[in-house]
């Protein structure tokens, strides 16, 4: 299947694999338990938005809570907020559940939590529901043009 980040993916001469699944809670956490892949190696993308009203993204890991303080202080910002999920088509091109850092509207800011540097491969939404990308993390770094810092508050599992 082809989608608008698989794309952006050929166009840059990006090797990547799809890896597709039946999607019902639209989370990263489902996600990763029905592909079979590790939950830290599948990265959710977030959309947030800063108090000037810039659009950025941010990719963490399932098992993670994005830091927003942490991401404001890297972008050199004062705050960011989530995003409504009502705003997320209009802004990026995406529904919940298939926001990908790949392939969308505008281009915005796009910063990927460092853990991800760790996997040889990681996951993210290609686009729509129920449809990842597995790839090489340095990949997705260039294809994005990210910026790789440390996003992440406490583990699921300490909350």
């Amino acid at each position: 299947m082809r989608t608008r980040a698989t794309q952006a993916l050929d166009a840059l001469g990006i090797s990547y694999d799809l890896l597709e699944f039946e999607a019902e809670a639209h989370t990263a956490a489902e996600a990763a338990a029905r592909l079979g892949i590790p939950a830290d190696q599948l990265f959710k993308t977030l959309v947030v938005r800063s108090d000037a009203g810039t659009i950025l993204l941010a990719c963490v890991p399932a098992t993670h809570d994005l830091n927003l303080r942490a991401l404001a202080r890297h972008a050199g910002i004062k705050r960011v907020e989530m995003v409504d999920a009502a705003e997320l088509m209009r802004l990026v091109g995406y529904i919940k559940g298939g926001v990908s850092p790949l392939g969308t509207r505008r281009r915005p800011p796009t910063y990927i939590d460092a853990s991800a540097l760790r996997h040889p491969r990681i996951s993210v939404s290609a686009g729509v529901r129920g449809l990842q990308i597995w790839i090489d993390p340095s990949d997705l770094v260039r294809a994005t043009g990210a910026r790789v810092e440390d996003l992440t508050g406490a583990t699921r599992d300490q909350r």
